[in-house]
């Protein structure tokens, strides 16, 4: 029998798609990974925010979810993507615009690959960060703990989960960011 694990997954949105702006696009991507088999527990607001990095775009509507999976990391992934492609995202150009972006922020409390290759990237420059991307899964989401886009949705639904590295709950992680950034994210 397979257990199902508790994972976070972040959403964006700053593109259309047919006749779907960004808001209904993040629903259907809702549907769709529903239909995949993910157990939706809970879902933040939608906020818009400014696109990052600055100047690469309009700007996102952005939201988390907690759900329940019985995929194993890789094959979660792989799901993500399909729903991705379904709906429009193109990936040519790191940090580009796009139809429909979802991340897996954590899966539970697994560190992946491993701790070590998790603080390189982690620990990444920013401007290694805009060149450079992992050919694995790196997990938690390795900066996280530097997007309110992230952290502020995140907060809706799952304050107190703790980060298995930094040893600091959303909540914490999210007092911790500029007031300025935080004040970037807004409810919609």
């Amino acid at each position: 029998m397979t257990i199902d694990q508790e994972i976070v997954l972040a959403l964006g949105s700053n593109q259309s798609f047919g006749a779907q702006g960004p808001g209904d696009l993040l629903r259907h991507a809702l549907e769709l990974l529903t239909k995949a088999g993910l157990r939706i527990l809970r879902q933040s607001r939608f906020y818009k925010t400014p696109c990052f990095p600055a100047g690469a775009g309009p700007d996102y509507v952005n939201a988390v979810v907690t759900a329940a999976t019985a995929l194993p990391p890789a094959e979660l992934l792989e799901c993500l993507h399909r729903v991705e492609a379904e709906l429009g995202r193109e990936r040519q150009t790191r940090w580009a615009a796009r139809t429909v972006d979802i991340d897996l922020i954590a899966y539970g409390q697994r560190v992946l690959p491993d701790r070590d290759t998790f603080d390189h990237w982690r620990n990444l420059p920013l401007s290694r960060q805009m060149q450079d991307a992992p050919d694995q899964l790196i997990l938690p989401h390795p900066r996280m703990q530097d997007r309110a886009f992230v952290l502020v949705p995140m907060r809706d639904v799952a304050p107190d989960w703790f980060h298995p590295v930094l040893g600091r709950t959303v909540a914490q992680m999210c007092e911790s960011l500029p007031k300025e950034s935080l004040q970037e994210v807004e409810a919609i």
